[in-house]
């Protein structure tokens, strides 16, 4: 079993928080660059943030800058995005991903989870 395993979504007000957790296999995953993705209604599956194997290097889509921080504890094999002062357009199903190469950032990812829900009412 590789595939990741997301949680934490849910239903939250505008300008609320939540976090999103990725649960993987660290042999699968330790070495490796992981990223969350999304696709929300009628929407392609868009980058929201990555980060590199030893938390160091992270990357986050312009939408997100500012207000998402994505971490990882390799300890619990577990990554982290940290989502504050959402806003209705954040709604989405969240996917984590690792890079089938890199230990830096992800461009080819390729074992995904099966999402976690994330509702933003007005």
């Amino acid at each position: 079993q590789v595939q990741p395993v997301e949680s934490g979504g849910g239903l939250v007000q505008a300008g609320g928080s939540l976090r999103v957790s990725c649960v993987a296999p660290a042999h699968a995953f330790d070495s490796y660059a992981v990223g969350w993705f999304r696709q929300g209604p009628g929407k392609e599956r868009e980058f929201v943030a990555s980060v590199s194997w030893d938390g160091v290097n992270k990357y986050y889509a312009d939408s997100v800058k500012d207000r998402f921080a994505i971490s990882r504890d390799n300890a619990k094999t577990t990554v982290y995005l940290q989502m504050n002062s959402l806003k209705s357009d954040d709604a989405a199903v969240y996917y984590c991903a690792r890079d089938r190469f890199s230990g830096v950032v992800v461009r080819t990812p390729d074992i995904w989870g099966q999402g976690t829900r994330v509702t933003v009412s007005a």
